[in-house]
């Protein structure tokens, strides 16, 4: 799990170098292609239930599982890449929001806070606590800063498989039941969050998901695993 989390923070950080103004996201998918051949391993996400490419790049109000393609990034564009691959049988997954050039105030204060939350959440992740504390945490550090925490999608335990249980909502939903975590556990946190609406709708392409009120949106994750020293993050270089 270590060293599937780390190639993908690896790559990550390849695609940020390269996501400048005039560049497309199928260049970065075909540069994320060629990284994983490079190191060997097998992209997760494309196949996964019928989705077609590596990564998910999406844009400015595109929230997540954004399509690469040959449109040219542009100056104060906001870009969240997500991406996992499979290395030995063990999954890695991680995404990073990257301003395009020169982005706005309110750009650059939903990406922190964004990234914010995800450290926040994390902090939580510590064995004997409830699951829904990470979700407590992440929604109120958000909404504590006039931003809307995404409802749709959720984080996820991973290990042998892309998705496991338990869920790992970026909010506390309603009647909430004690779910205990333990060393051990491995998930993938992931605060997907709007400055207008915490609404989405779905493209006609059945997979890319936009505000509804076409507000920018921010998505970060890491994997961690708990142990009985508290929470260690995988996806990191």
């Amino acid at each position: 799990m270590r060293e599937a989390n780390r190639i993908v923070a690896v790559i990550l950080e390849e695609l940020k170098e390269l996501a400048k103004p005039g560049l497309t996201t199928l260049d970065l998918e075909r540069k994320a292609e060629s990284l994983c051949e490079q190191f060997k391993v097998r992209p997760a996400f494309k196949g996964y239930h019928g989705y077609p490419f590596i990564l998910c790049c999406s844009v400015n109000e595109q929230v997540v599982h954004g399509f690469p393609n040959t449109k040219p990034l542009e100056e104060g564009d906001l870009l969240s890449v997500d991406m996992g691959i499979v290395y030995k049988g063990f999954y890695g997954d991680a995404a990073r929001t990257f301003g395009i050039g020169a982005i706005s105030q309110k750009a650059r204060e939903l990406s922190e806070v964004t990234e914010q939350a995800l450290y926040v959440g994390i902090e939580q992740a510590r064995a004997g606590n409830n699951l829904y504390d990470i979700s407590a945490a992440i929604q109120n550090y958000v909404e504590s800063r006039g931003f809307h925490v995404i409802k749709r999608f959720v984080g996820h335990g991973i290990g042998t498989k892309l998705h496991e249980k338990p869920e790992v909502p970026n909010f506390v939903p309603l009647n909430a039941s004690k779910i205990r975590l333990k060393a051990g556990m491995t998930l993938a946190i992931e605060p997907m969050v709007a400055v207008g609406t915490d609404e989405v709708e779905i493209l006609e392409d059945k997979w890319t998901a936009v505000t509804k009120d076409r507000s920018l949106a921010a998505h970060f994750e890491h994997t961690i695993a708990i142990t009985g020293d508290g929470p260690i993050i995988l996806s990191k270089v």
